[in-house]
């Protein structure tokens, strides 16, 4: 009879564990049936970035992002020249540079060569594999000559979204533990770069995915030095935005636009026809050999009036200037010199305005010193890239889901409100 009672009562704490945990699975269901709900249904929210940086002396800006579980603070360096973003990495690492955290060290989600990402990101190229097991390598060159080299991985990138609700996608990025820069270039002091290309392969490209956020970002850097990125469509200023659109052109793996024609103190000047480039990953505005001669001869009609003489000694940039006496802000000189201007052919009455302070520093040294450099010298042939330097104290929108670039004078100094 005792035994009888015990079974009985066996029984009914095995009954009670299964109802228990029927309940919890339910409940862990549900909860991550709501959790990818919340995850897949954001496309009118997204994320604001604060940035750090200044453009001299430093010469870039950097977001901070929190990846991994538990989260960890990384610096990237912003750069919508490339697509992949990635990290200096302990995978080993055989070549890493100083940075201001200690090395990520990679989770055991690593991308193989079968997975569809691993495809994404050698687009156009074929996947270097020769087996769908192997890990999917990547390598990333830039205009100046530095390069990341490394494995594809998979973690956790928690944000806080405008819309007060968070999300922790797991997305792919690069584990960089080979790094190179070009000699005489001292690398920036962070953790790695985010790419904010026009490729499927960027962090944002994988945002919109997953329903996210739309693939629609923009920046504002303060010529004050900081500033602000933001991620998703949700923050637009509703007027005031110079809209041109994207080329269409094959293949175009940058945000063209183009051709344009330059203009000095709002004449024409001969020199047309050139695609621009939007690269905030270049501190400085890169012309090619012709206009940028053409430049440097407008801009002696203006040092030959004002009694500026060539400061040869000044190795801050190429080309600098010394005045009667050492300047000590751009205040001081842009009543000196002409507005420039980029008028695109294929956008009626859309201009680019650069005023003085969007070519022009002051050096250390109190000279004046040209922010547009001869791209001849990074092998530009016949476009301009437009670097961190024309695009201070402006929000400048990157909307691939309209295939359009915006921009719009803004206040950089300031979150903008969500």
């Amino acid at each position: 009879m005792h035994d009888q009672r015990r079974v009985i009562t066996w029984k009914l704490v095995l009954m009670c564990f299964a109802v228990i945990s029927a309940t919890i699975q339910g409940c862990l269901c549900d909860y991550y049936n709501q959790l990818h709900k919340n995850v897949t249904n954001q496309l009118g929210s997204g994320v604001i970035l604060p940035l750090t940086g200044n453009l001299y002396p430093k010469g870039y800006y950097y977001a901070t992002l929190n990846i991994g579980n538990p989260p960890r603070p990384y610096f990237l360096d912003i750069d919508t020249g490339s697509d992949v973003t990635w990290l200096q990495c302990d995978a080993p690492c055989t070549k890493c540079f100083p940075a201001p955290h200690p090395l990520y060290k990679p989770s055991k989600d690593i991308v193989k060569c079968k997975d569809p990402l691993c495809t994404v990101f050698h687009l156009p190229k074929s996947v270097p594999c020769a087996s769908p097991e192997e890990q999917c390598d990547y390598e990333v060159e830039y205009t100046d000559h530095g390069s990341s080299m490394g494995v594809l991985v998979k973690d956790i990138f928690p944000l806080k979204l405008t819309n007060g609700k968070a999300a922790a996608p797991r997305l792919a990025f690069g584990c960089g533990y080979d790094q190179e820069v070009a000699k005489g270039v001292l690398p920036p002091y962070t953790d790695g770069v985010l790419g904010l290309g026009k490729g499927k392969s960027t962090i944002l490209a994988q945002l919109r995915n997953l329903g996210v956020m739309q693939n629609v970002f923009g920046h504002c850097l303060s010529s004050q030095g900081g500033g602000y990125l933001f991620l998703g469509n949700n923050i637009l200023p509703s007027s005031g935005i110079v809209w041109a659109p994207m080329s269409s052109k094959s293949g175009e793996m940058h945000y063209t636009l183009g051709p344009a024609e330059l203009r000095y103190d709002g004449q024409g000047t001969g020199v047309e026809g050139l695609p621009v480039l939007f690269d905030s990953g270049s501190t400085y505005t890169y012309f090619n050999s012709r206009s940028y001669r053409a430049l440097l001869n407008l801009l002696k009609k203006t040092l030959s009036q004002n009694q500026f003489k060539d400061a040869n000694d000044d190795k801050t940039l190429p080309v600098c200037w010394k005045g009667k006496k050492a300047f000590k802000s751009i205040r001081d000189v842009k009543n000196l010199f002409k507005p420039l201007g980029l008028s695109f052919t294929n956008s009626k009455n859309v201009q680019l305005q650069l005023s003085p302070e969007a070519y022009l520093i002051v050096s250390d040294r109190g000279n004046v010193c040209l922010g547009i450099l001869n791209g001849k010298d990074i092998g530009l042939e016949d476009s301009i890239i437009i670097g961190d330097i024309s695009i201070q104290d402006k929000m400048v929108i990157y909307d691939n889901e309209k295939q359009q670039i915006g921009w719009v004078p803004a206040n950089c100094d300031r979150l903008p409100k969500s």
